[in-house]
């Protein structure tokens, strides 16, 4: 396992990853089988990029079962938080039980093997308002201008996964981008510098194409700036090393201490460590 030329800050937080484990059936909608990736995996990893902190997001192949992922919120303890999928008639009473569970975050992922779509966003966003949730939301970044109104409204912080996660990486003049550079100047919205590999066509080991975005990104606003690993790195093959993409911050943030507040000060603010 590779270790980082960065030497991570304490309290450093990896804000984006997902547990499998093979003691929990995935759904019959997973769009694929999913590794076995437990917590005993994960803590090596973290060990080995020096972090200490993790957010784990719930991971679509689990549909609406939040199991797995409580079952590894309750194995890292208090350094962990959680993201979690609900359906939109869930109680009251089982959201406050996710939130003493860790859980600061209702996943939205209106994309091929997601649950919640866009008719319910506003909705579930005024109910896990009084928990103190955000929404999490993995989308086309292209698609930001149709929303980007609906999205600047949201009675809760607005945190979106993997550099916007345009499906074909723009410019960064490019009006879906400067939707998200609005979003981001506007204070409600977060953004993860994350899985540049998802969407790079230029691909390792700068992603250059994804790279140009973060980068504009942390120098819009790096007080709304996270970063995370997205291990196990879900559908890649062969699975890229969790090490170079933490590196990668050497490249889209001039100095240690915007690394410091990606690393440790905006997660603690966002997740509430």
């Amino acid at each position: 396992m590779q270790t980082p030329i960065i030497k991570a800050p304490a309290n450093a937080c990896d804000c984006h990853m997902h547990i499998y484990d093979d003691r929990f059936p995935v759904v019959p909608q997973a769009v694929f089988k999913p590794p076995h990736a437990p917590v005993s995996q994960y803590l090596e990893v973290r060990k080995a990029l020096g972090l200490s902190r993790v957010v784990v997001v719930q991971p679509n192949g689990y549909g609406f079962d939040n199991s797995c992922t409580l079952d590894a919120l309750a194995a890292f303890g208090d350094s962990a938080r959680g993201g979690a999928t609900v359906p939109i008639d869930t109680s009251d009473a089982e959201l406050e039980r996710l939130t003493r569970a860790g859980v600061r975050g209702i996943r939205y992922f209106p994309l091929p093997g997601g649950f919640l779509g866009w008719d319910s966003l506003e909705t579930m966003a005024a109910r896990v308002r009084n928990f103190g949730w955000h929404v999490q939301l993995q989308l086309d970044g292209r698609e930001l201008p149709r929303y980007e109104e609906a999205l600047a409204r949201l009675p809760v912080p607005l945190v979106i996964d993997h550099n916007g996660k345009f499906l074909e990486p723009v410019a960064t003049g490019h009006p879906a981008f400067q939707a998200l550079v609005r979003l981001l100047r506007g204070g409600n919205t977060w953004v993860k510098l994350s899985a540049p590999y998802e969407t790079s066509k230029s691909g390792p080991p700068h992603y250059e194409d994804v790279g140009a975005l973060a980068r504009a990104l942390v120098k819009a606003n790096p007080e709304r700036c996270v970063w995370a690993t997205n291990w196990p790195h879900p559908g890649q093959n062969p699975r890229p090393e969790s090490a170079p993409l933490l590196d990668l911050l050497l490249e889209w943030a001039d100095d240690d201490a915007t690394r410091r507040r990606i690393l440790v000060d905006n997660p603690a603010s966002l997740y509430g460590f």
